[in-house]
């Protein structure tokens, strides 16, 4: 099988911005506040952009080849990674997503462990990650209810090539002037318990989650590892769990992509001008790209200078 484009659904949330059409996103709304690069989730699917299969979504084309996900992906019921970009020129809410277990008992679909790569942030900006200290459970409803929140949470600057990953259960907000890549679970439950007084376009407050909150947040102090080294050959190894492995390369010229019937791969560029090249395909790649190479497909490589993360199942 071939490697192929994939064209990304948008979001367009009241938080967003406009500097996803700088990375070749499309859409008609004023905003853009996510693209999904990667998605066979139903609330936004990603859609094929060449070959046998244009035009027609990534889970139809994996109900007809179920190979293409690979040998490691044989132990989910349903496809395991949502791969998003996400452009917050406001503040994102205060959220906290639940582990498998209690998702799909109260959600029906699986919970959210994520990793987060910085692309770009202003001088300024910065993000939560969990607590500053230990709460019970009684302190942190108390500090939802007295909007006080903000006082007990950790606040961390942030610079592009950050990395954060953060297992469910982990109170988090992306901060505004901050576009990160996000790697997760291919879940779309969240339970919002902050959003700073905001109101939708029929001027509600945006619906809270706090009961379920209370339920499934870790309240001990946040501890973060730092950023991931690179190896000698470049790559940065960002996080790995069973739902996803990403890792990213910043190359001048060239590199072989490994490519085995174990796991697909997708691509998803971040900036550069360069070609992904295999025995009988060249795709041509640019910031904002985003490439599905199915399991088995024969080896490829990058040709050009670039830099992009790397998805498989492990």
């Amino acid at each position: 099988m071939k490697p192929f484009r994939l064209i990304a659904p948008c979001k367009d949330y009241l938080w967003g911005g406009q500097r996803l059409r700088e990375y070749g996103k499309l859409s008609d709304s004023d905003r853009i506040a996510e693209s999904w690069e990667l998605s066979c989730h139903p609330q936004g699917e990603s859609i094929i952009a060449d070959g046998e299969y244009k035009g027609r979504t990534l889970t139809e084309f994996l109900k007809d080849h179920p190979e293409a996900m690979g040998e490691n992906c044989r132990k989910f019921d349903r496809f395991p990674t949502l791969i998003k970009l996400i452009d917050a020129k406001e503040n994102l809410s205060v959220q906290v997503h639940p582990d498998d277990a209690y998702a799909l008992e109260h959600e029906g679909e699986y919970g959210k462990t994520e990793l987060w790569y910085i692309v770009e942030a202003a001088p300024d900006a910065e993000l939560i990650f969990g607590f500053k200290e230990n709460l019970t459970k009684e302190e942190f409803r108390r500090a939802i209810k007295e909007n006080t929140l903000l006082d007990n949470v950790n606040r961390v600057p942030v610079k592009a090539g950050d990395v954060f990953f953060i297992e469910a259960g982990t109170l988090h907000a992306i901060g505004k002037g901050i576009l990160i890549a996000e790697i997760q679970q291919n879940s779309n439950t969240t339970y919002r318990v902050y959003d700073y007084g905001r109101v939708d376009a029929q001027g509600n407050p945006r619906e809270l989650h706090v009961e379920k909150a209370l339920e499934v947040t870790r309240l001990t102090q946040a501890k973060r590892q730092g950023n991931p080294p690179k190896n000698h050959s470049g790559w940065q190894l960002l996080g790995c769990c069973d739902y996803f492995c990403a890792s990213c390369m910043e190359q001048e010229d060239f590199c072989q992509i490994g490519s085995d019937d174990a796991s697909f791969i997708h691509l998803l560029i971040l900036e550069g001008d360069a070609v992904l090249t295999t025995e009988n395909t060249e795709i041509p790649l640019k910031k904002g790209t985003s490439v599905f190479v199915p399991a088995g497909t024969d080896a490829c490589s990058i040709n050009g200078k670039c830099k992009f993360i790397n998805t498989t199942i492990r």
